[in-house]
């Protein structure tokens, strides 16, 4: 994979858009910065980074034979391509929370945003946003934060940590076919944050109601089982699972 660093950039998403419409991207391309000015988040929110201490990247991957009605298929495989990293790094207790922020020991230590690159209405690329906490310990106002130096007790490489991150997006990209879309859905769903347990949640009206996680559809929406055995789905818009 072809990887770009940077010392510091507003976001790595943006540059690597640019860059795919000034030389029309071929190859996987990662771009990664120390410090990343305005790091974007799911639904508008701000990624807190300090500069070099943690994994601020994104990269570019060509899509073939992904319709963009299966595109959540792509957050599955970027989801537990992270989880295959933190993995390998003998991180324990690995979940991901719905859809695609990857917590351990229920501290968040990885965003993810995914950008589709769409052309004549079909999907021919995505760019994936990726923030790891690495070696951060002190995080302003956000309690469920966490970092690999916190968990594993130890720094870690940076680079090390890109590595195996751009080794696993690969593999997993390589087995993103429809015939793999059942096994991809099984293993995301095994890993959901919560999933068969009575959790809390509100609703766009920010009302809560109790419900119980049960899987997600193959657009991505979360499958709640709610009282008298009914199951409803939602997407992101509309529910917030509270920890």
């Amino acid at each position: 994979m072809h990887i770009i660093k940077v010392d510091a950039i507003d976001s790595t998403n943006s540059f690597l858009r640019n860059l795919n419409r000034e030389k029309n991207l071929l190859k996987p391309t990662c771009v990664i910065t120390r410090t990343q000015l305005a790091g974007k988040g799911q639904m508008g929110t701000v990624w807190q980074s300090n500069p070099g201490e943690n994994l601020t990247c994104s990269v570019f991957m060509r899509v073939t034979g992904v319709a963009l009605m299966d595109q959540f298929y792509i957050s599955m495989a970027t989801s537990l391509a992270v989880c295959d990293t933190l993995r390998d790094l003998v991180t324990p207790g690995l979940a991901i929370k719905w859809p695609n922020d990857i917590l351990s020991d229920r501290k968040k230590l990885c965003g993810i945003l995914i950008e589709n690159v769409v052309k004549s209405g079909s999907l021919i690329a995505v760019i994936i946003g990726i923030g790891v906490n690495v070696n951060q310990i002190k995080f302003n106002n956000l309690p469920q934060a966490g970092s690999l130096k916190q968990i594993l007790g130890k720094k870690i490489a940076v680079n090390e940590v890109l590595h195996i991150l751009l080794d696993k997006l690969e593999e997993r990209f390589s087995e993103l076919h429809v015939s793999n879309f059942e096994k991809l859905k099984k293993e995301y769903e095994n890993i959901l944050f919560r999933k068969d347990k009575p959790s809390t949640f509100l609703n766009a009206k920010g009302e809560s109601f109790v419900g119980i996680i049960k899987g997600v559809t193959n657009e991505g929406k979360l499958q709640i089982l709610i009282e008298d055995e009914i199951i409803l789905s939602f997407d992101l818009k509309e529910i917030k699972l509270l920890y």
